[in-house]
């Protein structure tokens, strides 16, 4: 059975590369707010989400500027070199962005972050050119697992290691280089997996043009040089903007990107947020756990029950229902945040994994059928498309969930719509669309 899934021996190296895009991404959010407070650049503690969300947004901005173009590099060159360069980028800024002095260089430094980085797009047209075609749903849905490995890793190693001077006083001295960097040590220690990553990358096998087809094979010249013509044809960029089976699912791909970005930066800056705010209160190290729990959970249905919902409902089925049973769960929210003590934490805790499962479900379906709509040849092209818009989604996402938040937090007791009531609201209507 194995040996008809196609597998080889790369799904679990790719499941590691697919798990480390979200590294950078994820590890950020339980300590945000607290570095923004640090940069001093607020001038009430209500605008702390406000420019919070700029430095979520620039990671994705960097990232909507280039992925075409290393999807197009990773079809003329190989999945492997894009995939090193990206490692590779994030050894350099993701270390560099823990050093950051002030607003500035943290903006920058995340958004070269995401201009060099062009890790996801190859990522995918690599997972599905490991499997036949009636088992992709399998490597999609292994990069979707790996990535739920990465969310729990991620908000872990931020919000446990972010600070260290403070939660750990007696090993790390405030004199220290972790003491005066306090967000270094998560961002050294994602640096640090990334470098064997790359390290690990450089015996990758290449899988571009890996499947051969047997018909073609077996053609007479004449019609391997007819063959090879409308291919080059096809493969223009322009063919795929015309492709509307690509296209649609590459737009409807987009908006659960953004909403899933925009939920990432409220919740976490929600949860952070001090009561008087109508936030949670919670430490860097609650939100971790939360988090962790959540892509714990993800992890576990992606890997077990996605699959099997997969193949008995299709994919655009197991989209529709995600999106309806979003709604509820999304309007639940303020009325969870009622609750307190462990009542509140199982809720919530709950809560966030259900989100988080339907969510990737409704992504992980969009990716089967952007990938299913092209040929091999170009899916770099096609996976470069759809990470340029889901990155600009998820650019305007933090700056739009986190001046939202800012403005939610000033009307607390306005009469129409107070507070989260507005967050949640927003919520549900990108999910209907």
């Amino acid at each position: 059975m194995i040996r008809d899934f196609n597998i080889a021996e790369t799904e679990e190296d790719i499941s590691y590369y697919a798990g480390f895009v979200a590294l950078p991404i994820s590890s950020l959010f339980p300590f945000l707010y607290f570095m923004i407070r640090d940069f001093n650049i607020a001038e009430t503690e209500e605008d702390i989400s406000y420019y919070a969300g700029f430095v979520g947004a620039a990671y994705m901005v960097g990232r909507a500027l280039t992925s075409v173009f290393w999807g197009l590099c990773a079809d003329r060159y190989g999945r492997k070199p894009v995939i090193l360069i990206g490692t590779s980028t994030v050894v350099i800024f993701n270390t560099l962005f823990g050093f950051s002095v002030n607003y500035w260089m943290a903006i920058v430094t995340r958004f070269l972050l995401g201009f060099l980085n062009g890790l996801l797009g190859p990522i995918k047209a690599y997972a599905c050119e490991l499997f036949r075609e009636e088992h992709q749903a399998i490597g999609l849905s292994s990069v979707s697992s790996s990535w739920g490995i990465g969310l729990v890793i991620g908000p872990a190693l931020g919000g446990f290691l972010a600070q260290p001077a403070e939660k750990f006083p007696s090993l790390v001295s405030s004199d220290s280089l972790f003491g005066r960097f306090p967000y270094l040590l998560p961002c050294l220690c994602i640096s640090i997996f990334a470098l064997v990553v790359t390290i690990g990358a450089i015996w990758l096998p290449e899988t571009l043009h890996f499947h051969k087809n047997n018909e073609l094979e077996a053609a007479s010249n004449v019609h391997d040089a007819e063959e090879k013509t409308n291919e080059k044809k096809d493969s223009t960029f322009l063919s795929l903007l015309k492709n509307w089976p690509l296209m649609s699912s590459v737009i409807v791909y987009g908006i659960f990107s953004f909403h899933d970005m925009a939920y990432s930066e409220i919740f976490s800056l929600w949860a952070i947020s001090p009561k008087s705010l109508g936030g949670l209160g919670y430490t860097t190290v609650d939100v971790g756990t939360i988090l962790s729990i959540s892509g714990a959970g993800l992890l576990l249905f992606q890997t077990t029950l996605y699959p099997v919902v997969e193949r008995i409902f299709g994919p655009i089925v197991t989209i529709r229902i995600s999106g309806i049973l979003s709604i509820p769960l999304l309007t639940s929210y303020s009325y969870i945040a009622m609750l307190s003590g462990f009542m509140l934490s199982f809720t919530l805790n709950c809560a966030s994994v259900v989100r988080n499962v339907l969510s990737l479900s409704m992504i992980t379906g969009t990716c089967m059928l952007q990938n299913k709509a092209v040929e091999q040849h170009q899916r770099g092209a096609a996976n470069g498309i759809a990470m340029t818009w889901m990155s600009i989604c998820k650019a305007i996402g933090p700056a739009c969930g986190g001046a939202l938040l800012s403005w939610s937090q000033k009307r607390l007791n306005a009469a129409f719509l107070p507070g989260m009531e507005i967050c949640i609201t927003s919520h549900i209507f990108h999910t209907q669309n």
